[in-house]
This record gives structure tokens, sequence and C-alpha cells, in this order.
């Protein structure tokens, strides 16, 4: 027999292999459990401004608990922008103060000076009414003095009245509308102060929940852009399986329902909740669509473990098939 003989030989028995492994195999070890795998949701972890790494609390595998630092970036500006904040806070809240006391000493004077004015008017407009008054009864003197008497001792009266009432608000620090103005530039700062704040806090993150580091981008000295993912992290909450469920089974596999699963130096009883069933159908391998090939006919679902301890992303899963409920 010829060597491309043999050679063709040999493909075409490959060939049917895979086929009937594909056909029957359907890429499971048995027809047992449904093949899978686990994933991890990265978060990538990023400073908001550009500046130096100045520090990286953490490598690429390492797993850290909750509130651990990741890194720093160098907070020299950041930290210079915060304490002008605090600086313009202080400042406003002393006009505030100031502005609640009332009127200074000096323009207190000014207003006490016209309200003695004021009254030494209303005391020469007393004298005059007193005067008239009887010349009026004696008919010496006319209608018309009276009235313009009265009229300028009731105008003095007025007068003195108001300027007592302005006296008496400014001691008591109604400066209304400045003290209103003063308390929004404290608002203002103050909102201005908390910006800088927390951005000074994102210059040093810190991890916010148990998981993993999948990997590191930066490393310290380098220097690092503004918004520009310096590590990717794998929280132990967004660790999901992934499997792929048959056509005719689909009915059993809803969100909510909980599935057993197994992987190599994993503990034992492992559940998991499905969170994620897809609504679009997959082909185990991609032939023509018929009847007769629906049984290759999966659906990719994802599941929530009740716990992540000792699941790798990546890490191949074996699943408990869920069967329908017979029609």
């Amino acid at each position: 027999m010829k060597p491309q003989q043999i050679l063709i030989g040999a493909l075409l028995l490959s060939a049917a292999g895979l086929g009937a492994f594909l056909a029957f195999g359907g890429g499971q070890e048995n027809g047992n459990v449904l093949s899978g795998y686990i994933e991890g949701e990265p978060l990538y972890l990023a400073s908001p401004v550009a500046g130096r790494l100045v520090a990286l609390g953490v490598q690429r595998g390492d797993v850290v608990v909750a509130g651990a630092t990741f890194f720093s970036v160098d907070p020299t500006q950041t930290q210079a922008a915060r304490d002008q904040a605090l600086a313009e806070t202080e400042a406003a809240k002393s006009l505030a103060a100031d502005a609640q006391r009332g009127q200074r000493p000096a323009e207190l004077g000014v207003i006490e000076a016209q309200l003695a004015a004021a009254h030494a008017v209303l005391n020469e407009a007393d004298t005059s009414l007193k005067r008239v008054e009887p010349l009026a009864k004696a008919g010496a003197a006319s209608r018309a003095q009276l009235d313009s008497a009265v009229a300028a001792r009731a105008t003095a009266a007025a007068n003195v009245s108001a300027i007592d009432k302005q006296l008496q608000a400014a001691r008591l620090g109604a400066r209304e509308d400045q003290a209103r103005a003063a308390q929004d530039r404290v608002r203002q700062a103050q909102a201005a102060l908390g910006a800088a704040e927390a951005r000074l806090t994102d210059l040093s993150p810190q991890s916010p929940a148990d998981g993993r580091v999948e990997d590191v981008f930066f490393q310290p000295g380098e220097w690092v852009p503004a918004n520009q993912p310096v590590l990717s992290f794998i929280p132990d909450d967004r660790v999901r399986l992934r499997f792929f469920a048959p056509e005719t089974d689909m009915a059993a596999y809803a969100v909510g329902s909980e599935v057993s699963f197994s992987c190599d130096g994993c503990a034992k009883d492992l559940k998991a909740k499905i969170t994620y069933v897809s609504p679009r159908p997959e082909f185990t391998p991609p032939i023509i669509y018929s009847r007769e090939t629906r049984d290759r006919m999966v659906f990719l679902v994802e599941a929530l473990p009740a716990t992540s301890k000792g699941l790798m992303p990546g890490q191949p899963i074996d699943v408990l098939p869920l069967k329908a409920a017979a029609k």
C-alpha cells in the first residue's frame, strides 16, 4: 500500500472518530454531567488623576481581604487642592459668623447718631405742637398752623420708630441677605472640600470585598495616566459558573434554581444558584439545524456558587444536570 493511501486512511479514521465523539459525547466525559468552567468578572481599579505610582500593596495572584489598600498614587497635588479647599471653607465660615453677629460697632454708632437726631426733631415737634395748640384755641393761630404742627410731630415720631427698629435689628444681627449669602458660600466651599477629600481617597483605593488580584499593570515608580487601570481584581462575589445545558431540559433551568457541581481538588457537595439563562441557543458542533440534530443544541447558563472558596477562574467543572418535568 502506498504511503499516500495510508495517510488518507488515517485521516479518514481520525475524522470519523472526531465525528463520533462530537455526536455522542457532546464534549462531556459522560452523559451524566454537564461541562462548564469557573469565570471571574474582574473590577479594574484606577486613579482619577495622573501621577507617579508610589506604593503597590499587592501582586498578581494575591488573595486579599476587604479593606486592604491596593496601591497609592503620588498625592502631592491633590493634597494641595484639598488644603486650599479647607482654607476656603474656614474663611467662608468666618464670614458667615461675622454676618450673623450683625453690624460692627462703627456701623451701630452711625445708626445711634441718626436715632438721637430723630429724637431731637421729635422733641422740637412736640414743643411746637404744645405752643400752637393753645394759640389755636384762643384764635391767635390758624387751623392750618395747627394741622402743620400735628403733621410734623407725627412724621418725627414715625422717623424715630423706623430708626429704632433698624438699630434693634442691627444689634440682633439681622443682616439677613448677607447672612444667607455667607451660608451659601460655606456650603459651596464644603462641597469643594468634600470632592477634594474624595479624590484624595481615590488615590489609594481599598478592596471592596474579599477576592483575588488577577493582574497588575504598573509597578512603583511608573507614571500612571488618569483613569488607566493599575490592576484587575476579582471579588469573591463576582465568581460565576458557566456551563451549557441541553435544549431538551431547558425548562428545568430557571433563574433561582439550584444546581450541584464538582471540580478537581474542590470541596464536596458544592451548590450554585442559577442567575442567568441565555435566550439564544448554540450548537456543538455548528451543523445544519434540523429536528434530528436538536440534541446538539445547548444554552449557556450562569450560576452563583454558595461559596467561592477554592474556586479558580478558568477551572473546569462538572454540573449535575436538571431534568425537565415530563409532559
